[in-house]
């Protein structure tokens, strides 16, 4: 059986509405030093109720090969990945002109 998408109508596999919700976020990406002086590449700005977080956390964890968590809607990835993050996003579908480096 088909499941709908409540938010547009569409069955599952048509829906869009990811799609549209990652054209209108503002992501930023943040490198940050925390225990023993270890490096952490945050990433900020994503949804939670429009993008699946878990999934999009598994995805970067798996390219990356490293450890990562979800805490207050903000993505943490072991290591410094900031420009690998970028281009990976961008291949998720992400706008370019969305995703901002920060130093």
């Amino acid at each position: 059986m088909n499941q709908i998408c409540v938010t547009c109508g569409l069955p599952k596999e048509l829906c869009v509405c990811e799609t549209i919700a990652k054209e209108s976020q503002k992501v930023e990406i943040s490198i940050e030093k925390k225990k023993f002086g270890k490096k952490y590449t945050v990433i900020t700005g994503v949804d939670s109720k429009e993008i699946d977080m878990k999934d999009l956390l598994r995805k970067l964890k798996a390219k990356f090969a490293c450890g990562g968590t979800i805490k207050d809607n903000v993505i943490e990835l072991q290591g410094d990945h900031k420009i690998k993050v970028r281009e990976t996003l961008e291949g998720l579908g992400f706008p370019p002109e969305t995703i901002v480096i920060k130093a």
